[in-house]
């Protein structure tokens, strides 16, 4: 019989490396518990911080209130509610009505250069039969369709010259047609009785930009000169009815002139009247140009509003003549000069105003501006902007209960029959605390103020009743206090270090301190407990080396052992035979 060494590794069925891990997963309990409070300091850090940014919102709403000018917002309204004036008031202005009597409203200065500053458009009346309607150089362009003279339908082509539609006057009608070079006007004559224009189903406006209207009369002559400039053009071909003197100019073409004092210069042969107009548009003249082509003249006004006036100088001769802006030119200017608003306040004395914005300066009521576009009298009241003032107690209320249901939420108890359910901050006395010492600091009575109001309650303010939350209950009584009282409700909120938006932001400021200071520390115990970890993890590792190593050295010696029994039974074997 052979030598048998038996042992606890011989059995092939035995798992060594299952008995280490279990070993290891013993050593490891503490590891997993660590990571554990890790894991609930973690959330309870996220709750913190929830909780504190909820509460920076209710600050950043308290430090809104903070503004004095919160409680001075100003609403201004008119008796009339058709009115289109425009009135703003600035925080602060006093209370109360304004009757306000507008007499003149102010006006710019125009200077209207004279009429037909054009050419005519034909040196005879034979011309127009070289001229197409499509191409009329006037300033309404013709459009084609029909139109009636003495019943008579008269046919309008844009290929048709104007002397073929005139002719087609007279063939319907007998009236005969005849054109004013001089004048640049067209007339139309019958023999007896008024001639009638126009009918109600025209579709062409032939006769309007002839400028023909009915006079109940038997002729009719165009009302004014029909060619217009080509303010696209440059001067020197733009259809000028006069020529801009050479002794104006210089060899090349410049010439020069002022407006209110400002030097304009223009050259003949490279501007066109739209370039001048707009560079004098654009100067420091402070006048703007344009060109009426309905009268075939330019018009300068001024930008400003006022009792001022408007003055343009040029060498004889020169461009504004030609235009009809100076003395010299075909046609005399008008200077319509500007005029300042003519008003009154509350029937006192009349004052004026160089534009029609009266501001404070000129009525003396602070802070009150009207701008005005009509005559006549309106009763303008100046009012606490409650809307506007209300919308920040709302903000307010809107974040102190988002606070209270945030705490609520992360440190609430419910008790279900035996069953307990917790929060994660159930525990934590001090957070629950927090919500209450918002409540006590909202609802307290505040000390040392003269005015109607000195508890929240007196804004019709107060608990739901069911929940931490504010709620305005009475909504007529805080819009009474913000309308009549604003004085008192600014003093409840804002009075030195008493009043209770300084208060709250203090209080509000000491709970955020806390709330970093629990987060901080359960960083810092975090922390702690990671080198905890890091230890055991170590002294892990070398336990699992060390029973990994005996368990593979006892492996060796029954090897060893095998061997030794493997070969004394291989000797005895052989001396036995």
């Amino acid at each position: 019989m052979g030598i048998q060494i038996s042992g606890l590794l011989s059995d092939s069925a035995f798992d060594w490396k299952d008995v280490v891990d279990k070993l290891i997963a013993v050593e490891r309990v503490p590891v997993t518990n660590l990571e554990t409070t890790q894991a609930n300091n973690l959330s309870e850090i996220t709750a913190l911080g929830d909780i504190t940014t909820a509460l920076q919102e209710l600050q950043d709403s308290v430090q809104a209130m903070r503004s004095s000018n919160v409680y001075d917002m100003r609403t201004v309204s008119s008796d009339s509610s058709t009115s289109t004036w425009k009135a703003t008031s600035s925080n602060g202005t006093s209370l109360g009505s304004y009757k306000f009597e507008i007499q003149t409203l102010a006006s710019t200065a125009a200077l209207q250069g004279g009429a037909d500053i054009g050419a005519s458009l034909a040196s005879s009346a034979s011309d127009l039969g070289s001229l197409t309607i499509s191409n009329l150089p006037i300033a309404t362009a013709v459009t084609a369709g029909t139109f009636t003279v003495d019943g008579k339908q008269i046919s309008v082509a844009a290929t048709d010259s104007l002397k073929d539609v005139l002719d087609r006057i007279t063939t319907a009608t007998g009236a005969t047609w005849s054109y004013d070079s001089t004048s640049d006007a067209i007339t139309l004559a019958k023999g007896s009785g008024s001639l009638v224009l126009g009918a109600a189903n025209d579709t062409s406006n032939f006769l309007a930009a002839m400028k023909l209207a009915n006079n109940q009369t038997g002729t009719i002559t165009s009302s004014g000169g029909l060619g217009t400039l080509k303010t696209t053009a440059t001067l020197v071909q733009s259809g000028l009815r006069g020529a801009i003197a050479e002794s104006a100019l210089d060899a090349e073409g410049n010439g020069s002139f002022t407006v209110n004092g400002v030097p304009i210069s223009y050259n003949v042969n490279t501007d066109t009247l739209k370039s001048v107009l707009d560079r004098i548009t654009a100067s420091a003249a402070n006048v703007s140009a344009s060109y009426d082509s309905a009268n075939d003249r330019v018009v300068l006004t001024n930008k400003t509003t006022g009792d001022m006036g408007l003055s343009v100088s040029e060498a004889s001769g020169g461009l504004l003549g030609v235009l009809n802006l100076t003395a010299d030119g075909a046609k005399v200017p008008t200077l319509k000069s500007g005029t300042n608003a003519v008003f009154r306040v509350n029937d006192g004395d009349w004052l004026t105003s160089s534009t029609n914005t009266l501001a404070s300066s000129a009525h003396g009521i602070a802070g009150l501006s009207v701008t005005v576009n009509s005559t006549g009298a309106q009763t303008l009241t100046i009012e606490s902007d409650a809307s506007s003032m209300g919308s920040y107690v709302e903000d307010f209320i809107s974040k102190f209960n988002a606070v209270q249901d945030m705490i609520d939420t992360y440190t609430k108890t419910s008790v279900s029959g035996s069953k307990v359910t917790t929060s994660l901050l159930s525990g934590n006395r001090e957070v629950q605390e927090w919500g209450r010492k918002l409540r006590t600091m909202a609802f307290q009575t505040l000390t040392g103020l003269t005015g109607s109001i000195d508890h929240i309650d007196d804004l019709g303010i107060d608990f739901d009743g069911t929940t931490s939350h504010l709620k305005i209950k009475d909504t007529a009584k805080l819009t009474d206090a913000l309308t009549n009282s604003p004085d008192d409700v600014k003093a409840f909120f804002l009075s030195g270090s008493s009043g209770m938006v300084p208060k709250m932001y203090e209080l509000i400021t000491n709970l955020k301190s806390s709330g970093n200071k629990e987060q901080e520390s359960l960083r810092s115990d975090n922390k702690a407990i990671d080198d905890q970890i890091d230890r055991l993890e170590t002294r892990i590792a070398t336990e699992q080396a060390r029973l990994t190593k005996a368990f593979i050295a006892m492996l060796d010696a029954q090897s060893t052992a095998q061997s030794q029994s493997d070969a004394l039974t291989n000797a005895f074997s052989s001396k036995s035979s």
